[in-house]
């Protein structure tokens, strides 16, 4: 029998994205925030990629970088070897996906494609460190692939601006970026709490929040004492720290007479704007002064004239009372060659530094002659503008202090830091920008007639991460440090209880004995919403959405939320990692058909993530009674405690043989054994009692088991454990109530 080669798809050949959804926590694939795509390859599917003609060779032409993917072959080139011997369409775009992220400035090294039970049919999935960025990047790959596969055109660089575009439009900015990659670091957690730089790092009670380089820790009246220049000089000149002597002016005579008080030459510049605007230097003359006042009037709500002090432009950064980082100014000036314009020349000779740009990542800003005032007030004074052809070789001065970006923290001399930091504590900022001008920063101000001219609340950190000149400097690290001690991660206990056997009532009970331990506890599980047992929302409340509120809530120092299969498919788990994680079946297949899972044993892929985030100091509590279920226990970085009825099990007798933890009954009696050694617990008999059926109710049996488990885990004592179970109230209507009579007592 022979095999006929099938013909080249036709031009009607197309992937369907069939399905589309971002998953916002760890989930079956990888720890972090991903999109999964179900793709439909249609007739796609009889052509895998050797059997289209030039499409490897295309594909190349467009993104070269693909030679750099390793895929599974495990080095350079793998996956331009896949290609060659054919893989489907699916797993080229997601392939496609990656790299058009990568050349956008959103580097994504994750990635995977697998067939479902439908032939044609995958599920792909990519690192998604946002949701529109994500889309955006898939729906670009989309269109380059079916371009690619049917020899057309397609203009890759249009679609990685478009990606770029919708980076800069969702993401963190690189200053917040920084201090949330310093966190990760250190193992802090971190929630984004608005589109823009607003972001929570840690949970609950022990979160702090970060805007920028502000944090909540900054102090709003010191934020508006920064934001008035000439309080900022009064105060700081108070305490010894040398400031230029200034004055308030409130029209151009004014600024001329104010002047000649404080001696000629001097600064005009707004009382309350940043960045350098408006800020003109070194003037002398009357003309030059009053046009100095209105450009420093359009910027800012009053205008001030200071001495000017000699030097360059430097800012210090100062982080918790110390300098953690400092950059320096420069001149900047154009040379001419009698042909081209002062604005030809600045676009030549300035704006063509590979490091100016508009975006945030660049340290250098792009000048813009038309925009800044003080630069042609500057040209003005020299007899030139931007249309002005200056003569060959004469040096024409654009700005006189340029992008403060050249680091030279090493060279900062002690006193000058101790300046710094005393101006800080003054303002009151924890973190501060300060903009000091001396010609050697090595050597004391006064020593030099230097002078701290400028406290920024909110400061800038990219010419600490991206300097123009010099090492980067980790003052993300500083930020984080300054806001979490040594020993601190931000963590508060939390317990997640995946499965559909009794985890409602398992998340409930751990709560509950949480409280009793004197923790202010969230609750998120199918019979509500409880902030320290108070139901404030009895709908079912088990899944991401509402484990992120609790996670937000400052009031709360404990979390118990709890996961089904279908919510840890469709959205991922609400937390990067947990204290306790709790597993109690393999059931409920039947209803997840959406996700192409048909039988109970495809669970075990699901559940697993519960177990895979448990911390190393952490505790997965396993359901012995189920061989699927204890099998997880090695997949655990933590301990592990198991649980079941029958001290019999083959999984809790291995266990305990190795000094394991185990959660049982023993003649009827709850205990808790580490490996021959046992403690009784009471109360298991009045629980299940008020339930009507005694002992012989299996499924709240094992909750109770699984919850004392939990409880254990957290270090929760025998006794307390027992007089929790004497008290619950196995009605969720019924804890507020029971919480409230306890208090009373």
């Amino acid at each position: 029998m022979t095999t006929s080669t099938p013909a080249a798809p036709s031009r009607a050949a197309d992937i369907q994205l069939l399905r589309i959804r971002y998953l916002r926590g760890p989930n079956i694939w990888t720890y972090r925030s991903a999109l999964e795509v179900w793709l439909d390859l249609g007739e796609l599917e009889d052509f895998p990629s050797n059997l289209i003609p030039g499409l490897t060779e295309r594909l190349v032409a467009m993104l070269p970088a693909l030679v750099e993917h390793h895929c599974g072959v495990g080095e350079r080139g793998g996956f331009l070897q896949r290609l060659v011997e054919g893989t489907w369409a699916g797993h080229v775009l997601e392939h496609v996906v990656i790299e058009l992220l990568n050349l956008a400035g959103m580097p994504t090294g994750f990635g995977q494609t697998r067939s479902t039970s439908q032939r044609g049919v995958y599920r792909m999935v990519f690192r998604a460190r946002d949701e529109q960025v994500a889309r955006t990047a898939l729906a670009c790959g989309h269109r380059l692939l079916m371009a690619a596969i049917h020899g057309e055109t397609f203009a890759v660089p249009v679609a990685v601006a478009q990606i770029r575009a919708k980076v800069d439009d969702c993401y963190l900015g690189p200053s917040t970026a920084c201090i949330v990659a310093a966190a990760a670091d250190r193992g802090i957690p971190h929630i984004r709490l608005n589109e823009g730089n607003l972001v929570q790092l840690g949970h609950g009670a022990r979160q702090r929040r970060i805007w920028t380089a502000e944090t909540d820790r900054t102090s709003a009246i010191a934020e508006g004492i920064a934001s008035d220049k000439d309080l900022t000089k009064t105060l700081l000149a108070s305490c010894g720290v040398p400031v230029p002597e200034g004055q308030v002016v409130d029209s151009p005579a004014a600024a001329w007479e104010a002047a000649q008080d404080i001696g000629l030459p001097v600064v005009v510049k707004p009382s309350d704007a940043n960045h350098g605007r408006g800020v003109s230097l070194d003037l002398s003359e009357q003309a030059d002064i009053e046009k100095a006042f209105g450009v420093a009037d359009a910027e800012g709500s009053e205008v001030i004239v200071e001495r000017f002090i000699r030097g360059d432009e430097h800012r210090l950064l100062v982080v918790g009372g110390k300098v953690v980082a400092a950059a320096r100014g420069e001149s900047l000036s154009i040379t001419g060659d009698g042909r081209q314009t002062v604005a030809q020349l600045i676009d030549s000779q300035l704006n063509s530094d590979p490091r100016r740009g508009d975006a945030e990542e660049f340290p250098l800003e792009t000048i813009d002659l038309e925009k800044d005032g003080v630069m042609r007030l500057l040209l003005e004074r020299q007899g030139l503008d931007g249309a002005s052809v200056p003569a060959k070789g004469r040096r024409v001065l654009v700005q006189r202090t340029g992008n403060v970006a050249i680091d030279c923290t090493d060279e900062v001399h002690p006193e000058v830091a101790h300046a710094a930091a005393l101006a800080a504590r003054v303002v009151g900022l924890d973190i501060a920008g300060i903009d000091l001008v001396a010609e050697d920063i090595g050597k004391p101000l006064q020593a030099q007639g230097g002078a701290i001219v400028e406290v920024n609340a909110g400061p800038g950190l990219l010419m600490h991460l991206k300097p123009a000149e010099g090492a980067p400097r980790p003052v993300g690290q500083a930020i984080v440090d300054h806001l979490f001690a040594e020993d601190e991660d931000g963590r508060i206990p939390i317990v997640g209880v995946a499965g559909t056997l009794g985890t409602a009532t398992i998340a409930r009970l751990v709560a509950w004995l949480l409280h009793l331990s004197g923790r202010r506890v969230g609750l998120a599980c199918s019979d509500g919403l409880f902030l320290d047992s108070r139901r404030v929302d009895a709908s079912d409340c088990a899944g991401w959405e509402s484990g992120h509120r609790l996670l937000m809530n400052r009031a709360i120092n404990a979390a118990v939320l709890e996961n089904g299969p279908a919510s840890i498919l469709r959205d991922g788990l609400a937390y990067d990692r947990c204290q306790v994680g709790i597993v109690t079946d393999m059931g409920g297949a039947s209803q997840l058909a959406e996700f192409d899972i048909q039988e109970s044993d495809q669970l075990a892929r699901v559940l697993r993530t519960q177990v895979d985030v448990v911390l190393s100091d952490g505790v997965a509590v396993l359901n012995a009674s189920d061989p699927r279920v204890a099998a997880l226990a090695a997949l655990c970085d933590g301990q592990v405690i198991l649980y079941g009825k029958e001290a019999e099990l083959p999984a809790i007798m291995a266990h305990r043989a190795n000094g394991g933890r185990a959660v049982l009954l023993q003649q009827g009696q709850l205990v808790l054994a580490t490996g021959n050694s046992v403690t009784a617990v009471a109360g298991i008999q009045q629980l299940t009692a008020r339930r009507g059926k005694a002992m012989r109710d299996d499924k709240l049996v094992c909750s109770v088991l699984a919850a004392v488990a939990a409880a254990w885990a957290l270090q929760i004592s025998p006794d307390l454990i027992s007089a929790g179970l004497k008290t619950f109230e196995l009605d969720p209507g019924s804890t507020t109530r029971t919480a409230r009579t306890l208090a009373a007592r």
